[in-house]
C-alpha cells in the first residue's frame, strides 16, 4: 500500500515539499524564539527608555513566538519609574504628576509582523491581551500646566532613529485591578478598583499623528468600565455607590449610571458633623465633552454639560447650629461651589424629572417638617471656580420648574454672584394654585400652625441678598383661610389645639382673603431680613419668604405685638381668676368651720 501511495512523480513531489515547508518552520520557529525575542526585548526596552525620557524601566523574564498562528507571548512583564530619575526632575521641577506601575503575568500579541519589524522597522502588532494586570498610579501635583523645554520632542521623535512607527489595533485589559494613591491633599486618599475593563483602540505613533490631538495617547478611543463600586467618604459618614461607569475618550464622555449617597444613621451623623445631612440617589450622571487628560494630569474638571436625571436629593437641616462658631454660610452654593476644592468649568448643567426634600427639626415641637420640590427640570448656566473664566463671566444662573409639595407649578429663577466677597445672589419666582392644606407638612412642625382650609391663587417673590442679609417683595393670593394655632403636648408627644387662641386668631387677626373683596387691590408685602450665621442658605430663604407671608395674612409685626400683648394679659387675667377662685374657696371653708363651731356650741 505504501508504494502504491508514492507510485506516481508528484505524489512523492508533494511529500517532499510538505516535509521541506515543516522542516523550515520549525528551523524558523527555533530560529525567532533564540534570535527574535532577544530583538523584541531590546526594542522594547529601548523603546520605553528613549520615549519616557529614562523615566520608565520596561522588563520581562521570557517571551515566545506562534509562527503559526502569528502570536508572542510575553511573561511577567514589570513597567515601573526610575525613582532616581524622577527625583532628579523633582529637583528641576519637571516631573510629572503622574507615575505609574504596572505588572502583568502574561501579555499576547497577535497578529503580528517581525519581518516588518526587522527590515521596514515598523512595529505592527494586530492586538494586545492582558491578563489580570495591576496597576498602582500615584498622583502629585508638581506641575499646574505643560513643561515647555528647549528638548521638547514628541514621542515619535524620540523613537524615530529606531522605528518609522509603532501601530496597535486593539489593546485589551481585563479584570484590572487599581490603586490610586492621591497625595495632592492634607492627607493621602487610596482608591482601589476590582474588576475593571480597559481598552484602547487604533494606538498609532507616527510622524502624522504625533500633533494629533483628536487622540489621546496616541490612541483612537480609550474605554474605561467598572461595574458595582461602592466606598466611603474620607470622612467616613457617606457611602457613594454606582452600578456602572464608563468613560469614552473618543466621545469625550463619562457616564455613571445608578449612583447613590447615603449617609450613616441621622443621630451618628450629627454627633460627628455639624454640617447638613445629604442623601442622593440618580439613575445617572453623565459628563459631556470631558477634558479626561487635563483632569489626569492636573485635576483640571472641564466639560460642556452635566447631566442628572431622574433621581432624588434630600437635604436635613442639620441641628447642632448653636455652636458659636458655625457659620453656616458654607452652605451658599456660591460659597460651597469654592469649597469643593477644585478647578472647574462646566457650561451647563441639566437637571431632568428630581425630588427635592428639605428637612429640619424644629426643638420647640419636637417635630420635623419637611417641603418639597417634586419633578424638578432646571438648568445651571457657568459653573466655575477657574479664574480665568471668572474674569469674563463672574454669574451663575439657575432656571428651575418644579412641583411645590407636589401640587403647585413653581417656576424660580437663582442669580449666584462668584466672587462677591459678600456672596450676594437673588431669587425670583410665580408659584400657582394649590391647596393650602399641603403646607401642613412644614407649618405643624416648624411654625406650629395647622392650615385648615385655604386655596393659593398665586404667590409671587422677587427677593435680593447676601450672606448677612436679603431684601424684596411678596405678593400672596389667596381665598378661605382659616387656621389653628398649636402647642406641644408632652403627655402625647405630639401638638394639639389651642381653641382660644385659634378662635381669636381666626376672627380678630387673620386675613381670610387678598385681595379682600373681588377686585380689589392686592397686598404686597417688602420683607427685610437678618441673616443668623448659624442659619443655612434653604432655611434662610425659606425664613425670607415667611417673613413675607406672615403680613400677607394679616399677621405684621405690629399685630405679632398686639397677639403677644393679649395671649400675656389673657394669661395674667386666668391667673387673677385661679387667684380669685381659690380665695373664694377659702372664704367658703373659714364659713363652713365658723359654722361648725358654733353648731358644736350650741350643743354644748
Amino acid at each position: 500500500m505504501a508504494l502504491n501511495l508514492f507510485k506516481r512523480k508528484w505524489h512523492k513531489s508533494a511529500v517532499v515539499i510538505v516535509a521541506i515547508l515543516v522542516s523550515l518552520i520549525l528551523i524558523l520557529s527555533i530560529f525567532v524564539n533564540s534570535y527574535w525575542s532577544p530583538i523584541l526585548s531590546s526594542k522594547v526596552k529601548d523603546v520605553v527608555l528613549k520615549s519616557s525620557d529614562g523615566l520608565y524601566t520596561a522588563n520581562f523574564s521570557s517571551a515566545e513566538l506562534h509562527v503559526i498562528r502569528g502570536s508572542i507571548d510575553i511573561y511577567n512583564i514589570t513597567f515601573k519609574p526610575d525613582t532616581a530619575v524622577y527625583n532628579l526632575r523633582k529637583k528641576q521641577n519637571l516631573a510629572p504628576n503622574n507615575l505609574v506601575e504596572l505588572q502583568v503575568k502574561r501579555l499576547t500579541l497577535n497578529h503580528i509582523h517581525p519581518l516588518r519589524l526587522y527590515f521596514q522597522h515598523k512595529l505592527e502588532i494586530g492586538e494586545v491581551l492582558m491578563e489580570s494586570p495591576v496597576v498602582k498610579i500615584s498622583y502629585r501635583l508638581n506641575q499646574k500646566k505643560d513643561t515647555v523645554l528647549k528638548n521638547n520632542k514628541t514621542a515619535w521623535q524620540k523613537i524615530s532613529k529606531n522605528l518609522r512607527s509603532i501601530h496597535i489595533g486593539n489593546i485589551l485589559l481585563g479584570d484590572v485591578k487599581l490603586k490610586y494613591e492621591d497625595y495632592s491633599g492634607a492627607d493621602l486618599a487610596v482608591t482601589e478598583f476590582k474588576e475593571m475593563n480597559l481598552s484602547a483602540k487604533d494606538l498609532l505613533i507616527d510622524s502624522a499623528t504625533q500633533t494629533d490631538r483628536s487622540r489621546l495617547l496616541y490612541c483612537r478611543d480609550i474605554v474605561l468600565e467598572l461595574n458595582n463600586y461602592a466606598a466611603k467618604s474620607p470622612n467616613g459618614l457617606y457611602t457613594y455607590k454606582f452600578n456602572h461607569i464608563k468613560l469614552s475618550t473618543r466621545q469625550s464622555r463619562l457616564n455613571i449610571e445608578g449612583l447613590t449617597l447615603t449617609p450613616i444613621k441621622t443621630d451618628a451623623f450629627f454627633s460627628k458633623s455639624d454640617r447638613d445631612k445629604f442623601t442622593m440617589r440618580l439613575d445617572s450622571l453623565q459628563l459631556d465633552r470631558f477634558d479626561f487628560l487635563n483632569y489626569h494630569k492636573y485635576r483640571l474638571v472641564t466639560a460642556s454639560k452635566l447631566s442628572l436625571k431622574k433621581g432624588s436629593i434630600e437635604v436635613f437641616g442639620n441641628p447642632n447650629h448653636k455652636k458659636p462658631s458655625s457659620d453656616r454660610v458654607a452652605t451658599f452654593p456660591n460659597v460651597g461651589l469654592f469649597k469643593i476644592n477644585a478647578d472647574m468649568e462646566i457650561d451647563t448643567a441639566i437637571l431632568q424629572h428630581i425630588d427635592v426634600f428639605y428637612n429640619e427639626f424644629n426643638e420647640k415641637s419636637n417635630k420635623t417638617g419637611t417641603i418639597s420640590f417634586n419633578n424638578t427640570d432646571g438648568r445651571f448656566l457657568n459653573i466655575t471656580t477657574r479664574p480665568s473664566v471668572l474674569q469674563k463671566n463672574n454669574i451663575c444662573s439657575v432656571d428651575l420648574n418644579t412641583w411645590f409639595m407636589n401640587q403647585g407649578k413653581l417656576d424660580i429663577k437663582f442669580i449666584f454672584n462668584l466672587t462677591d466677597a459678600n456672596h450676594s445672589f437673588s431669587y425670583k419666582g410665580h408659584l400657582g394654585q394649590l391647596n393650602l392644606k399641603v403646607l401642613n407638612s412644614a407649618t405643624r412642625p416648624l411654625t406650629m400652625i395647622k392650615v385648615n382650609s385655604g386655596t393659593l391663587k398665586q404667590f409671587d417673590f422677587d427677593i435680593k441678598a447676601n450672606s448677612m442679609q436679603s431684601r424684596g417683595k411678596v405678593t400672596m393670593l389667596y381665598n378661605d383661610l382659616t387656621v389653628s394655632l398649636l402647642k406641644p403636648d408632652s403627655m402625647m408627644n405630639n401638638l394639639r389645639t389651642r381653641p382660644i387662641e385659634s378662635l381669636f386668631a381666626n376672627v380678630f387677626i387673620l386675613k381670610h382673603d387678598n385681595p379682600d373683596i373681588a377686585g380689589g387691590v392686592p397686598r404686597s408685602v417688602f420683607v427685610t431680613g437678618t441673616r443668623p450665621p448659624e442659619s443655612p442658605f434653604f432655611k434662610f430663604a425659606w425664613k425670607t419668604l415667611l417673613s413675607g407671608i406672615k403680613p400677607a395674612v394679616g399677621l405684621d409685626k405690629k399685630k405679632q405685638e398686639e397677639v403677644i400683648a393679649l395671649v400675656n394679659q389673657m394669661a395674667i387675667n386666668k391667673q387673677d381668676r385661679l387667684e380669685k377662685k381659690q380665695l373664694r374657696i377659702q372664704r367658703r371653708e373659714e364659713r363652713r368651720k365658723k359654722r361648725e363651731e358654733k353648731g358644736l356650741q350650741v350643743s354644748n
